[in-house]
């Protein structure tokens, strides 16, 4: 993998967002909406409820802000590929001496950055606006991070590879496959909720042990390592199957001349 090249990429998609600040508010509008509209949810159930529930209520805030990051990191990679295909750059980028590993290495770093923009926002405003502190994770946060990013990154192939194969029509999967596997995940609920037949395919899926892990940390202050262990390994199994996945597709679009699509269309 040449750096150099990776570097390139990735000054490119940032210009993009530097030329243009309405695609810096894009990335900070969203989930503060988000936050605000569960946020003023938690402080109407808060003021409503007794007992031990509104201690429940904080992991829907918790659940939010780990949701976004897991989000962000699959935008990173699916919308930066929308970015060359609605700019007419695609073809200039799969012409030139461009790896796929180089390809989606900048892209994995463009959702870096756009986590981190989107991250910051949320805690500033989650501690302004409901004091709530995301860092009585302490540090478990950074495993939580990086696991749910990894699960981010191979949904964000996932995504790029379908689009590829079916072309612009196929845009809106950029957006829709997170949300596909959100009810699953158990983002702001249980496991224990969902049905049992279901259960099984929630375990399977990285982002449920995390999110599980941070209901847990949220109401003891500690977890078992076991569902951190099982979270990156499926991660590991899931990256090798999403870059798998990705780069078949794009050889199959390139022996097939679907890629001179994105430029007509």
């Amino acid at each position: 993998m040449n750096l150099r090249i990776v570097n390139a990429l990735l000054l490119r998609y940032v210009f993009l967002y530097t030329r243009s600040p309405v695609r810096l508010v894009e990335m900070v509008f969203w989930p503060i909406v988000d936050l605000l509209v569960w946020g003023f949810l938690t402080v109407y159930l808060r003021q409503s409820t007794s007992g031990d529930f509104p201690q429940f209520i904080t992991f829907l805030l918790g659940g939010m802000i780990l949701w976004d990051i897991l989000f962000r990191a699959q935008q990173g990679v699916a919308i930066s590929f929308l970015e060359d295909v609605w700019t007419r750059n695609l073809l200039n980028i799969f012409v030139a001496p461009v790896r796929s590993v180089e390809y989606l290495s900048a892209t994995f770093a463009v959702g870096v950055l756009r986590i981190c923009v989107t991250a910051v926002a949320l805690v500033v405003i989650g501690w302004l606006a409901y004091s709530f502190n995301v860092f009585v994770m302490r540090w478990w946060l950074i495993p939580f991070f990086l696991n749910l990013m990894l699960f981010g990154w191979s949904l964000g192939m996932i995504s790029t590879a379908l689009i590829l194969r079916w072309g612009q029509a196929a845009e809106s999967l950029a957006w829709a496959v997170p949300f596909f596997i959100q009810p699953v995940v158990a983002v702001f609920y249980p496991v224990s909720v969902l049905p049992a037949w279901l259960q099984p395919v929630a375990l399977a899926l990285p982002a449920t042990h995390i999110f599980e892990g941070m209901r847990e940390v949220m109401r003891t202050g500690s977890m078992s390592w076991a569902p951190l262990c099982w979270a990156f390994a499926l991660n590991l199994v899931y990256l090798a199957l999403a870059g798998g996945f990705f780069v078949w597709i794009l050889n199959y679009t390139r022996r097939r001349g679907l890629l001179t699509k994105f430029s007509t269309q």
